[in-house]
């Protein structure tokens, strides 16, 4: 089995992807508000800072801050990734039965332990670099809704941090 080392560095800002194990659902934006309730629970415990996010149907990309002296973002996730799952199921919600791992089925191991298995195991991360390694990712975020064909402006997409944020103008260049 790999062993996944990631960097480790306090106070630092991160791009991540996380997606759904079964790629294609459409639960991400089903249930917005269960995903926004286990960020909120895992952040009023852990905290962090939300620079940016996005929601899609089936992943999600975002760009935190986290705090001076904390390095910590896997166990944010694992936490995240959890309480929405453990919400979902609560509510009735069980993935669709495995099509297989390659087509993007959900982990059939997780599903013989009574797990829900809805998220991919593991997540991407990239640590911004610099000023302009942050601009882009952010961009990136808003942009996303607009590349899958969801929508034509990042602000016509409701699942998006481009609302809250006063940096965004329209007309900004949003070409990455």
């Amino acid at each position: 089995m790999p062993e996944y080392r990631r960097p480790k560095v306090d106070g630092a800002r991160v791009f991540f992807t996380v997606a759904l194990a079964m790629r294609g659902s459409s639960v991400l934006v089903n249930e917005v508000g269960r995903l926004r309730e286990a960020v909120w629970v895992t952040k009023g415990e852990r905290p962090f800072g939300i620079d940016a996010w996005v929601v899609l149907p089936d992943h999600l990309h975002c760009v935190w801050t986290l705090p001076e002296g904390d390095a910590d973002y896997s166990v944010r996730w694992g936490a995240i990734k959890a309480r929405f799952s453990m919400s979902c199921r609560r509510a009735g919600f069980i993935p669709p039965e495995p099509v297989g791992r390659a087509n993007g089925g959900v982990n059939p191991a997780l599903r013989r332990k009574g797990e829900v298995g809805l998220w991919q195991p593991r997540f991407w991360e990239h640590h911004i670099r610099d000023e302009a390694d942050y601009a882009a990712h952010v961009r990136y975020c808003w942009i996303n809704p607009v590349k899958h064909g969801f929508v034509e402006t990042p602000e016509d997409w409701p699942y998006s941090s481009v609302h809250f944020d006063a940096r965004f103008a329209p007309g900004m260049d949003l070409a990455l």
